[in-house]
């Protein structure tokens, strides 16, 4: 009798969880859905910000029931109550992350706009031959073979333009080829592609990123990949092309360089279309003053970029007509990147070394 009453009570609390997964689960997501899907207000902008936060807790979710599985195959139990431990630590982080990119992304849509992100990306709107550009962004110059290189901390960046193409939504880019070295290890290996539109602004078009780690003890040491996190191509799987500078910058303005949601999602707005040192204090912070007085006599741009991704953390880029990106300043911790060596202008032979 008791093994019957107690199968019985299983039955009933298997069907009393099935029945409130239908009404609070399935009821909840449709009506999220449904929420998702009447953005008939036009604030589009908006409802993509609250569509990725739900996707944001979902994943955090998942990854913590991976975590418990990992947790329970752990035989000590002290090891086993810690893994638990840190695996609701890691829950309880990631759900704030969830909540600070909501709160970023809603920010950014008020400088953004609420309109629906769906660039006009005619091929013919987009030069084909990069040895004869029409119109060539004098402050993202894509000259074949253009060599610059970077120095900060204990890493070196070199970044070419490579002499080789890539097809993407039937306009052709240019790869750029972005490698990063820290203590003589590669860590960061990384293919740009980029447009370049008759009207002088300049596409990104997505990146194919490969991270290293080089591990002691390994013989020979060889960089190992460990990620590709942050890939992306316009056209796939409703990933969108973004701007990476613009024909004619202005200042207060905010845009997007990268449409992979979830993934790649950075922003850039223009501080300044005419820096020179000296004349703005807070935009002066931490930038090596000779490499300013060289480079900007007035007509150098600054930039806030930032990642709707990690909340929080901006760098400020500087541009100068003729050579580009020239240095990198986080405003927060003082870290600098500055360039040290480029191969087609005058001034590069008179960069001072950081």
């Amino acid at each position: 009798m008791k093994t019957m009453i107690a199968n019985a009570m299983n039955a009933l609390l298997v069907i009393s969880i099935g029945t409130a997964l239908t009404v609070s689960g399935i009821s909840k997501g449709e009506e999220e859905e449904q929420d998702t899907q009447n953005s008939d207000d036009g604030r589009y902008c908006s409802a993509t910000a609250k569509a990725l936060f739900r996707a944001c807790r979902n994943e955090v979710q998942d990854d913590f029931f991976v975590a418990q599985a990992i947790c329970i195959n752990v035989s000590d139990d002290a090891e086993r109550a810690e893994c638990f431990a840190d695996a609701r630590a890691s829950r309880r982080e990631s759900l704030q992350l969830c909540r600070e990119q909501l709160a970023g992304r809603l920010d950014a849509c008020e400088s953004l706009g609420e309109d629906r992100y769906d660039p006009d990306f005619d091929p013919d709107l987009f030069d084909d031959d990069f040895s004869n550009l029409s119109n060539p962004n004098p402050y993202f110059p894509l000259g074949i073979g253009n060599l610059w290189e970077y120095r900060g901390g204990t890493e070196t960046n070199t970044v070419e333009v490579v002499n080789e193409t890539k097809l993407i939504d039937e306009v052709t880019c240019i790869v750029v080829r972005d490698l990063v070295w820290d203590n003589g290890d590669l860590i960061e290996a990384t293919d740009d592609w980029y447009a370049q539109a008759k009207d002088g602004n300049v596409w990104y078009c997505g990146e194919e990123v490969k991270d290293y780690e080089s591990f002691d003890g390994d013989n020979p040491r060889r960089p190992e990949l460990v990620s590709i996190d942050g890939s992306f191509k316009a056209g796939r799987d409703g990933d969108k092309p973004g701007i990476i500078f613009q024909a004619s910058p202005t200042a207060g303005q905010v845009y997007l360089e990268e449409f992979s949601l979830g993934n790649a999602e950075d922003a850039t707005e223009i501080l300044s279309t005419s820096y020179e040192f000296g004349k703005d204090a807070e935009l002066d912070r931490f930038v090596p003053e000779p490499l300013a007085k060289l480079l900007c006599s007035g007509d150098c741009v600054v930039t806030k970029n930032f990642s709707l991704l990690e909340p929080g953390v901006i760098a400020r880029k500087y541009y100068a007509w003729g050579i580009g990106f020239f240095l990198e300043v986080n405003p927060d911790t003082g870290e600098v990147v500055q360039l040290v060596k480029c191969n087609f202008d005058s001034r590069c032979a008179a960069l001072p070394t950081p």
